[in-house]
């Protein structure tokens, strides 16, 4: 079965994302595990908290994805940053576990000018502090463009990363499909070539998601513009012999592409009507 959500808001409330969910004939969802461009969140209540895993297991919702935000850099140098993006990660951790959110997404970072191996281990300080033994949450990291500075948009950069944390049993990977595009792996031509040296470098048991988007610009522009499936570079038949691919069953399916919630509707429609064919 196709696990297969978007990324949706949770501004009127978790549970009520939750329904929209089931409208959107979607069995699993992407969140901001606070306002993606600052520091704020809201803390559900109680009851809130009770329809909301109502919803998710009456509905048999497949694995949900928190994604940390875009303000969160762990790999910079300047301290105020790498203070906040540690308090960012660490409180954002805590609390998507207490949820019974099973993974949480972020960008790795970008190191600004002090280096890719110096880039890393400040991420890896920041994760060390931030994951715990007793936590049941999974921290992905994601797949990158490497747009400037950008750190993780090779894997092996991912790897160095895992390679250094106090847990690596609690690190996986989220697969995006527009950034791997745009770093210079050809998954239009070459689906299985990039998914055997993923499996050599890291090992497809630590892909625990797929962002799902197409790409507005071209192959290995190193550049992150997200486009509705089919209407960009990376193509239709190319993204859905990712969701067709035998080594790619089961992990959960995140569209992050630009439409809105009726918008991600049909598009979720279309995909699975093509997947029949």
């Amino acid at each position: 079965m196709l696990i297969i959500g978007t990324h949706i808001s949770i501004a009127g409330g978790i549970a009520k994302t939750a329904e929209n969910v089931v409208k959107m004939e979607a069995n699993t969802m992407q969140i901001f595990s606070r306002n993606p461009r600052g520091s704020n969140f809201k803390i559900p209540s109680e009851k809130e908290v009770e329809e909301f895993q109502r919803i998710r297991q009456e509905y048999h919702f497949g694995p949900i994805l928190a994604h940390a935000p875009y303000t969160m850099n762990l790999a910079s140098a300047k301290p105020e940053v790498y203070e906040f993006a540690c308090e960012v990660i660490r409180e954002d951790v805590e609390r998507m576990d207490a949820l019974g959110i099973e993974n949480i997404v972020f960008h790795p970072g970008s190191h600004t000018g002090i280096g890719t191996e110096a880039g890393i281990q400040n991420i890896i300080g920041g994760l060390n502090q931030a994951i715990t033994e007793d936590q049941n949450i999974t921290v992905l990291l994601e797949t990158m463009s490497g747009k400037g500075t950008e750190i993780g948009f090779q894997f092996e950069e991912l790897k160095a990363i895992r390679d250094g944390v106090k847990y690596p049993e609690k690190v996986g990977v989220c697969l995006d499909t527009c950034h791997i595009f745009s770093a210079g792996y050809d998954i239009v031509n070459h689906l299985d070539k990039v998914l055997e040296e993923f499996d050599e470098i890291l090992g497809l048991s630590l892909l625990k998601a797929i962002h799902l988007n197409d790409s507005m610009m071209p192959f290995a522009s190193r550049k992150d513009r997200h486009a509705t499936i089919g209407d960009g570079e990376i193509g239709l038949e190319a993204s859905l012999n990712v969701l067709k691919h035998p080594k790619l069953q089961g992990i959960p399916v995140y569209l992050e592409t630009p439409l809105d919630d009726a918008g991600h509707k049909e598009e979720i429609k279309m995909i699975r009507e093509h997947l029949k064919m």
